[in-house]
């Protein structure tokens, strides 16, 4: 391309598996955030048979931005174009290409190409976007290669679960308790501090500090996605030390009895601390245990305060 001001660039990684399990890796969006550090959430909007429309909202240079793509997919090829729709400031336009290439039948090359112009091609902008665009490409291939030789190590550390409260309120009331989280020191007797810095509608940065049963606390941080009021999700990005991945989400289903509120997590436990924490003897078992515990007893308190809360509105 020769237009004044587009930038092109190219990023790859040799990866030790076949090219169609990368090629599938990438085309399912619904696992990004536990494949791809800068991302948080991915929504699908549109969906056919080589063509989709996605939403995407992701870290960029200690901040977060979201945008909307369109995906084609061609799996004969192993390519993958996009193209985003509505980009984020200061971006003017973003596209690009996966291309993944068979090295041998246990191993490829994949490739990220990406173009890119800033508004009214600002120099300083540009060299923003220059950042954000080698530091993410460079990170998302490195997980990408990271997850994809290590799938099946890590399934035996990898775990969803998911607590539900049947709430005989309205699912505005509950969504507005848990997007209400800078009220949580007040209404939530397990949260110490809050901190939350809206970025801008519906995007979130959440640090708080949590009382554990002895006594002691321990901070996270986590990005937060907000869709008005069926969906909040989020990623983890400040770790206890038994989990290398946290993301999750709230969901509010309205139903004939009220509204059905579930609280889901997806984490990957830290196997070099499973000892250190737990004891010498401490299994893997005894790790998912510990922390499905933790996090289950935390989230079915925050429902159980916004059960409370929403029926107490009607």
């Amino acid at each position: 391309m020769s237009q004044q001001g587009l930038r092109e660039v190219e990023h790859e990684i040799t990866i030790s598996a076949p090219a169609a399990a990368v090629y599938r890796l990438i085309a399912e969006v619904e696992n990004w955030p536990r494949i791809f550090p800068p991302t948080i959430y991915v929504e699908r909007d549109e969906h056919g048979r080589n063509e989709e429309r996605i939403r995407i909202w992701a870290t960029a240079n200690e901040t977060a931005k979201n945008w909307t793509s369109r995906r084609t997919l061609d799996a004969e090829a192993l390519r993958i174009t996009f193209r985003q729709e509505v980009p984020a400031p200061p971006v003017a336009a973003m596209g690009g290409t996966w291309i993944i290439e068979p090295v041998s039948e246990a191993r490829s090359r994949v490739r990220l190409l990406h173009d890119y112009r800033a508004i009214d091609d600002d120099a300083d902008s540009l060299a923003w976007i220059d950042e954000a665009v080698d530091r993410n490409s460079r990170s998302e291939l490195a997980a990408l290669k990271t997850n994809v030789e290590l799938a099946h190590a890590a399934e035996a550390v990898t775990f969803s679960f998911e607590d539900t409260v049947q709430i005989n309120g309205a699912a505005k009331d509950v969504y507005d308790f848990i997007n209400e989280a800078d009220r949580w020191e007040e209404r939530l007797p397990h949260v110490a501090t809050v901190r939350l810095d809206e970025l801008s509608p519906g995007l979130q940065i959440l640090e708080m500090d949590t009382r554990a049963k002895d006594g002691s606390t321990h901070t996270t941080k986590s990005y937060r996605v907000c869709r008005p009021v069926h969906t909040i999700a989020y990623k983890q990005v400040t770790l206890p030390a038994l989990m290398t991945l946290h993301t999750g989400y709230w969901t509010f289903a309205e139903n004939e009895d009220g509204v059905a509120a579930s609280s889901q997590h997806t984490v990957v436990l830290n196997t070099d601390n499973i000892a250190r924490i737990l004891g010498a003897d401490a299994t893997v078992d005894d790790a998912r245990e510990y922390v499905r515990t933790a996090l289950s007893t935390n989230s079915r308190a925050t429902l159980g305060h916004a059960k409370d809360y929403a029926e107490q509105k009607r």
